[in-house]
């Protein structure tokens, strides 16, 4: 038997839950992401979003906080985001 700590548990609604998307750098990407949230987190604070270019230029990586109600919502939101075929990664 190890004595290996268990990964701790997300309590929702959860506050400021950090979402990073990323994507190629192309055709309003950041808009495609905040709008793609907004229908599974209408509460987003897009003053708050983020945008890092990748030093090549080819990718954005979008990243945001939301106020995360549950596994569902961020299930939904990740399979819409991957589903879109813009996004490489979400984390």
């Amino acid at each position: 038997m190890t004595d290996t700590p268990e990964a701790p548990k997300i309590e929702f609604p959860c506050e400021d839950y950090p979402i990073n998307v990323v994507g190629h750098n192309e055709n309003d990407f950041r808009g495609f992401v905040i709008e793609t949230v907004q229908i599974h987190a209408p509460d987003l604070d897009i003053t708050k979003v983020t945008v890092n270019e990748s030093r090549t230029g080819k990718y954005l990586s979008v990243r945001l906080r939301i106020t995360a109600t549950g596994e569902e919502q961020l299930i939904r939101l990740h399979e819409e985001l991957k589903a879109s075929g813009r996004v490489q990664t979400v984390l």
